[in-house]
Formats: structure tokens, sequence, C-alpha cells
């Protein structure tokens, strides 16, 4: 199965090599979730201290080796080349920084990092993420509300994953990937990090890079990706706890959305036509979702106590939004076991209608896509959480 020209207008359903994605509530298969509270052992989780010391690195490890992939190692040391100019009538900055890193006597090229600042503004919070707005134009996109976004108080940064990662299965290991696995070709081996996890890898290298800008409150960073990028937000915020809050938007199979459910983009779908972007490990789970020792439910969880935001859409059902509540529903006991209050709701809320707790969601009216509605709720959500409501 492929991906569908009606949720991500790039790819089409091809009859020849794919099943029909299931759209019908009453043919998603009886599932059970794997407990979040019990460990591999089978000892119940009862306090904040087991869940730290022994079931939290379990997920990491499992969602590591059966998923994403190990992450590489962080660079001994890396160099930044900061440009500044003043960008939209003065109102902002806009940076530019060019980052290697250095191993030995070599050095690696790196990654980009584009970012508005507020003008006459220091140590404000942030929102970091990959393919926020176009790095190419000297002023953001109208679609892109960066002008609401800097004049709530934050700064926007954005990184392109080509640089370092580019998102093509015969191309991918053309960045990053080729100074740690030399001479390795084809899709990644059985526990190989894979495009999502090499992304998430540079989201921390920003987020490096930020612990050494006086411009940017480094304890106050939200990470935050959509559709692909969701998926590497979330996967990123749940193994850097750097990140102050964690945003995913319409990420769906292997972000946000339960596997389990096989709801619109499956498994066996995004192995098909993504062989890059997991580790090797995750395609024997083609078909077998039910024999996966995790699901998403689990990574939402790895990101406890910290704010995290799931958003869907309502006409994108090839990302499953029902499936992306019941992931962040189903992660609240973890939450409340580490003395929050999770997700403050046990139905899925009405179109337009946000929950907000430690846990947030929304569905919004409309397609597939990253839309201002979208960031109007992340803007309150991040206020709320730092305390930046006016």
């Amino acid at each position: 199965m492929v991906c569908v020209a009606i949720a991500y207008g790039v790819f089409s359903l091809s009859t020849a090599d794919s099943a029909e994605p299931n759209y019908d509530e009453s043919r998603v298969p009886a599932y059970t979730l794997p407990d979040l509270l019990v460990t591999q052992d089978a000892r119940p989780v009862k306090s904040a201290t087991m869940w730290r010391a022994t079931r939290r690195p379990e997920l990491l490890d499992l969602f590591a080796t059966q998923v994403y992939g190990r992450r590489m190692t962080k660079p001994a040391a890396a160099r930044y080349e900061v440009t500044e100019t003043s960008a939209l009538e003065g109102t902002a900055r806009r940076k530019q920084v060019n980052v290697d890193f250095v191993a030995g006597d070599k050095t690696i090229p790196g990654l980009t990092i584009t970012m508005y600042v507020p003008a006459g503004r220091r140590a404000v919070p942030a929102f970091v993420g990959l393919h926020l707005f176009d790095t190419s134009a000297k002023e953001p996109k109208p679609a892109m509300p960066i002008e609401a976004i800097l004049q709530r108080g934050y700064a926007i940064a954005t990184l392109n994953a080509s640089d370092f990662c580019p998102d093509d299965k015969d191309r991918f290991r053309e960045g990053v990937l080729a100074h740690d696995y030399p001479g390795r070709n084809g899709p990644p081996g059985p526990e190989e990090p894979g495009a999502i996890a090499t992304w998430a890898w540079g989201l921390s290298r920003a987020m490096d890079y930020f612990e050494t800008d006086a411009d940017i409150d480094a304890n106050r960073v939200a990470v935050i990706g959509h559709s692909r990028m969701g998926k590497t937000a979330l996967w990123a915020g749940a193994e850097d706890e750097r990140f102050a809050i964690v945003i995913s938007n319409e990420s769906g199979c292997g972000g946000a959305a339960l596997s389990r459910r096989q709801f619109g983009e499956t498994v066996r779908a995004i192995n098909d036509r993504f062989p890059h972007w997991f580790c090797g490990n995750f395609r024997q789970y083609n078909d077998k979702e039910d024999t996966l020792p995790v699901d998403q439910h689990m990574l939402i969880a790895l990101i406890a106590p910290r704010p995290v935001y799931v958003a869907s859409a309502e006409e994108d059902r090839w990302a499953d939004p029902r499936g992306e509540f019941l992931a962040a529903f189903h992660a609240s006991p973890v939450y409340h076991l580490l003395g929050t209050d999770g997700l403050p709701a046990d139905e899925m809320p009405p179109i337009d209608n946000p929950v907000h707790g430690t846990i947030a969601y929304h569905i919004r009216a409309g397609e597939h896509d990253l839309a201002r509605y979208d960031w109007e709720q992340y803007l309150h959500f991040a206020d709320r959480q730092w305390k930046q409501e006016k």
C-alpha cells in the first residue's frame, strides 16, 4: 500500500500493487495495547522512580531497535558560523547558522539553522522544526504566521532535512550517515537509524546550538513538526529531554497514531513507500502490527512529564485522527504517575474544540496541512505552559 494523494498530495495509490486503505471504523481489528506500566519482565511500575530507572529506558530501547534505529553519536565538537540581518521591517533579526561538526582532524559538513528572533529581545523561548518555512526566501511566506509568532515573544527556527539527510530512499545516506556508516548502501540495517532518527538527531544538534546563543532561552524550546516531520519531532522529544514542549501536527503512522488500528496508513504502507525512514527491524511488523512490542501511546508517554500537543485534521483520514487521539489518551497514565494531568478528555472532542492539559489535542476542519489555526493553538498552549499569557 502506498500513500494516497488526498492526504499528502504527493503520491497516488496504485491498485496494481496496493490494497485499499481502511477508512471504516467497523473494520478496525480488535487489539490490545502493550501496557505502559508493566516492565518487560512483568513487574508493575508503581512509582515515578521506577518509570525513570526501568520502564522508560526499556521503551526507548525498544523504539530505537524496532522502529526508528539507534541514534548516531553526538559529534565531539561543532563549529558555528552565524550571519545576522534585520528582517520584517526591523521587527525581527534573521540569523543563519551554518553548523559543521569536528571529528579529530576532520570537518564534517553538518546543517544550517535559519531563525527569526524578535528585535530588541534576548533569551526568548523558541519553536524549532524541519521545513517550517522557506529558507531560500529573504522574507517568510505569508501563509507562515512568523510575524504573529514573533509578536507573542517567540523565536522561530527551521532546518532543512536535505542539508544532512536527503528524503530519498536512494540518497538518504549521502548526508551525515555516511560518516557513522561508511560504505553502507541500501535501506537501513536492523538497528541502523533511518531518516526520521537522523532528522531527530539534527534537531538535537540545533538544541546544542541554542544552548550557546544568548538570544534563545534554551530551557524553553518547543520542537514542532508536521507530517513526517511530526514523527521526527515526537522521536526527537522522546530521546532528547532538553525539548521543553513537543508538538505533533498530523504525524499519523509511525508518529502519533496507534499502529494496531491499521486505519489509513499502515506499517506496511509506510515501509513500502518510505523504506529509508525507519530501521530495518520495523519491516518485520508489516501486516503484523499486533506483534509490535510498542505502540505510539508509548512514544508520547516517553515525553512525560513535559507538555505534548497532538493535532489532527478532519479530512486527513490517512493519518488516522482517532488513532492520534487515542494514543494521546492512553499515554495519560504515565503523566498521572509523574504528577501531571495528562489529556483531560476521554472522548474525542468536536471539530475545532481543543482540549488542553499537559497533553493537548485538537482536530480541526480541513485537510493535511500545518495551518494558521494549528499555530494559534500551539501559541496558546506554549503561553500557558510558560506563563506567557498576556
